[in-house]
């Protein structure tokens, strides 16, 4: 069985912004010849992370709400203390945006039927840029036939 794989860049915003990269995920599957299989997903940042929920903007809306009452920006973080790490200069201040990344996932495994992402009616791949704005990547690998 093939293994085809893809990067995917994707441009973010400052702050927490969440993409829907549900169609990019389709489009390589349609640019292959699997039709059975399994979709990787990965994301490739420690400051990122994928979900599967729904697009809705109210909903994405409290999710952001929701990550920032876990991992508040203005809380003191030991990873902040710069002065104290050997970092290059442009490092950013952003323990919170690795916690709240913890509190997602770095990885989804969809599977693949008749050429087609098997995501139910709601469900879209959704990923989390919570250190924006920046210039990311993403893994896709299909397994299948």
């Amino acid at each position: 069985m093939p293994i085809i794989h893809k990067l995917v860049e994707i441009e973010t915003s400052p702050g927490i912004n969440i993409h829907n990269i549900t169609s990019q995920v389709q489009d390589f599957i349609t640019s292959t010849s699997i039709k059975n299989g399994q979709v990787l997903v990965f994301s490739r940042h420690t400051t990122t992370a994928l979900a599967i929920n729904e697009n809705e903007v109210r909903l994405l809306e409290d999710i952001k709400v929701f990550l920032q009452k876990l991992a508040p920006e203005s809380e003191h973080y030991l990873h902040n203390d710069l002065h104290l790490r050997d970092v290059p200069e442009d490092e950013p201040i952003n323990a919170h945006s690795h916690l709240m990344a913890m509190m997602l996932t770095t990885s989804e495994v969809i599977p693949i039927v008749d050429g087609k992402l098997a995501l139910g009616t709601w469900q879209s791949i959704l990923f989390f840029e919570l250190d924006g704005s920046r210039k990311r990547s993403v893994f896709l690998q299909i397994y299948g036939e």
